[in-house]
């Protein structure tokens, strides 16, 4: 059945701040302005929000006092966010560094549910060098999939795009949706870790670079562009990826029974597809038992059998 999730993603600049400021007008000036740039996106409805990588970082001030407005600001951008969220009715992902009881720093995207709640958090694994050198930051051990009313949710921060002890974590464990907040692109990384995780992954870029929704074929689902900072769209998680080899007539044979009541999305030259339910009498994995649809990953290993069978390898 048709699993739709409303998400809205942004790419905004951070905020600009006095660097003489007191620590109140601008832990205040802040969380007026993460306001302000959520509101663009409450009309959509959302039922998540991603923010960008540490969204409420000040722009002007020095390392040293920027460490001390984060230890100035605690709890009360997540507070304030935990607000929205539960007035809202949403999800919200907040990325942010925080300091640790034991004075260490991390860089973490922490998820918050519907009530205000936070149901998870992700400690970057692999911070830049410069993050660890001079601004502390240690390193995440874990990968945690976080469960969401919607489905399975888990993150990616910038320089992890890069890793892929990381992303085969990810591959293993299937989540429905890659949640990237980041500082620079990552260009077709995004892409090739939604395709081989079979997730949506969405991009929330600081400092006006693109921010995309990409699906698990790769396919742009939505983007921010260069007249607006934010976007919303909706996307179905109810979707399995096959390959076309020897699927064709099934597709066309499913296609036949049911129209539009499902949907295939063909990003071309890839060789594979997305199956989607868009109806509520059936599944997508419904969808792969009525018609024997082989699913990637399954073809994948069962030609990997042949190419290891004696029979089929040159002498």
């Amino acid at each position: 059945m048709a699993r739709k999730v409303t998400i809205s993603t942004f790419n905004f600049h951070y905020c600009l701040v006095d660097p003489d400021s007191e620590w109140e007008p601008m832990i205040q000036q802040v969380g007026h302005y993460l306001e302000h740039k959520i509101n663009q996106v409450l009309p959509d409805e959302p039922d998540l929000i991603v923010l960008p990588e540490c969204c409420d970082m000040p722009s002007g001030l020095s390392a040293e006092r920027l460490r001390e407005y984060y230890l100035q600001r605690g709890d009360r951008i997540l507070n304030l966010l935990a607000g929205i969220a539960q007035q809202h009715h949403c999800y919200i992902a907040y990325p942010s560094i925080r300091t640790m009881e034991d004075g260490s720093w991390r860089n973490s995207v922490r998820l918050i549910d519907r009530s205000g709640v936070v149901v998870g958090t992700y400690n970057k694994n692999h911070p830049v060098i410069i993050e660890m050198e001079s601004d502390k930051v240690q390193c995440g051990k874990e990968a945690p999939i976080m469960e969401c009313d919607f489905g399975t949710v888990a993150c990616a921060i910038c320089f992890d795009l890069n890793f892929d002890p990381l992303r085969l974590k990810y591959v293993e464990k299937r989540p429905d949706l890659i949640l990237f907040p980041s500082m620079f692109h990552g260009s077709f990384m995004q892409q090739y870790w939604a395709f081989s995780c079979r997730a949506h992954l969405v991009g929330a870029i600081s400092g006006g670079l693109p921010s995309s929704i990409v699906s698990p074929v790769g396919e742009l689902a939505a983007t921010t562009s260069s007249y607006y900072d934010f976007v919303s769209e909706t996307v179905n998680l109810d979707c399995v990826v096959v390959h076309l080899d020897q699927n064709r007539p099934r597709l066309n044979a499913m296609k036949q029974k049911y129209g539009k009541k499902v949907k295939i999305s063909d990003p071309g030259y890839l060789g594979s597809v997305l199956v989607s339910s868009e109806t509520d009498a059936c599944t997508s994995d419904d969808l792969v038992r009525e018609f024997g649809l082989e699913r990637l990953d399954d073809y994948m290993a069962r030609s990997l059998a042949y190419h290891q069978n004696g029979d089929f390898i040159e002498a």
